[in-house]
């Protein structure tokens, strides 16, 4: 095990900048997450530390060790690929065992680590077979066994679970974390799925476009998103961000007006006449099932549900809003930029099932003020951190 510290990274391609002066301190024995949208650099910075890609700018270091120049070979790390990389012609148990025949281990002791590793896996009953004769995340397992039975200072997982159904991602994710709490092994995780990042990381790194935008807890990015990017992108729907315009005692949104006091705002919004409103789906209630006294003590919201989801334990409404035109391209790029289609601006409520909200009726929204998050427009950045808007 080691700590892994990068420090100024870049990778260039050309004039291409793919990391951009990247600074991130892994722990020993840490589960660091590298997450970002396609092309952000996540899987580029993870191929410099195992060495498949040369750094431009920077240094790496596994504890006090600068590791630039060194092999991969010489790094001592195993790494799980998206696309499993197993021997076809080999069984589930020489495949694992191949890290340890390289290394002329004692058959005894072969025997011993494989039957150690293919039980924590679950993975014991498969040791015969091969390859063809497994599931998706049968293959997984036996690709992540490959890894563990090294002892290497470090496992790096470059999007391991990208080609499992979702059911399997769920069980192999359970497996990775179970596995990463008993070996205590520092463990850098790329991925760009935010849920595998949120349940998965000790820490969480989210890049954009090779910029490193936040690193922290996943309750960190959920709770307090350092811009628009970050609030976008950590969440399953992802934060509501409404244009407002600022008027002395409240904002008026596309939804009505949310008390607030004008001189409350940052300095940076001094002049300005529009900010960005970000709220949660779980932080708007509906206010039918509140009683009088609390409805009264936050804002109430009004708007027509335009499509309702049932998935069982909640309800998803959907209420589009129009935006002014400068806000509204703002928002719809952030949309595309991550990987959602829509270029429509809306409003996302997660009710319970309790609720008696129906498509095309209208809803009396409650929330909480002092639940807002308030991003400036010109920057993206969340202007409200470390006030009591972000709790």
């Amino acid at each position: 095990m080691t700590a892994i510290s990068i420090k100024h990274v870049s990778k260039r391609y050309g004039d291409f900048v793919a990391v951009d002066d990247v600074n991130l301190e892994i722990a020993d024995g840490e589960f660091m997450v590298l997450v970002g949208p396609s092309g952000s650099g996540k899987s580029t910075l993870l191929r410099m530390i195992v060495g498949l890609e040369d750094i431009s700018d920077g240094d790496l270091l596994f504890g006090d060790q600068r590791v630039n120049d060194r092999a991969p070979r010489d790094r001592d790390l195993a790494m799980v690929f998206q696309d499993y990389a197993l021997y076809p012609h080999l069984t589930v148990y020489e495949n694992i065992a191949f890290p340890l025949r390289l290394h002329k281990v004692a058959g005894d002791e072969v025997d011993k680590r494989v039957r150690s590793v293919a039980d924590r896996l679950e993975l014991t009953e498969f040791l015969d077979r091969k390859p063809a004769n497994l599931s998706g995340g049968q293959r997984q397992r036996v690709a992540m066994g490959r890894a563990v039975i090294r002892d290497a200072h470090a496992f790096l997982f470059d999007e391991p679970l990208s080609n499992l159904d979702a059911k399997l991602r769920v069980q192999v994710r359970t497996q990775i974390a179970r596995l990463q709490n008993q070996l205590g092994t520092t463990t850098v995780y790329v991925t760009h799925d935010q849920v595998e990042a949120m349940t998965l990381g000790d820490r969480v790194a989210l890049l954009r476009r090779g910029v490193l935008q936040q690193v922290g807890s996943p309750r960190d990015l959920y709770a307090k998103p350092s811009n628009l990017f970050v609030a976008g992108f950590m969440g399953s729907p992802p934060m509501n961000l409404l244009p407002a315009e600022i008027r002395p005692d409240h904002l008026s949104s596309p939804f009505g007006d949310i008390p607030f006091d004008a001189a409350r705002l940052p300095a940076s919004l001094a002049g300005k006449d529009v900010v960005i409103v970000g709220i949660r789906p779980e932080q708007l209630v509906d206010a039918s099932l509140l009683d009088d006294d609390q409805r009264g003590r936050g804002a109430r919201l009004k708007g027509r549900i335009d499509v309702l989801e049932w998935l069982g334990n909640e309800q998803l409404a959907y209420l589009p809003f129009k935006a002014p035109d400068a806000i509204h391209q703002q928002l719809t790029d952030l949309q595309k930029e991550l990987d959602s289609e829509s270029d429509q601006t809306q409003l996302i409520v997660a009710l319970p099932d309790a609720s008696k909200a129906h498509e095309g009726a209208e809803i009396e929204l409650w929330l909480d003020p002092g639940d807002l998050h308030l991003f400036d427009p010109a920057t993206t950045e969340n202007v409200t951190l470390g006030q009591k808007a972000t709790g």
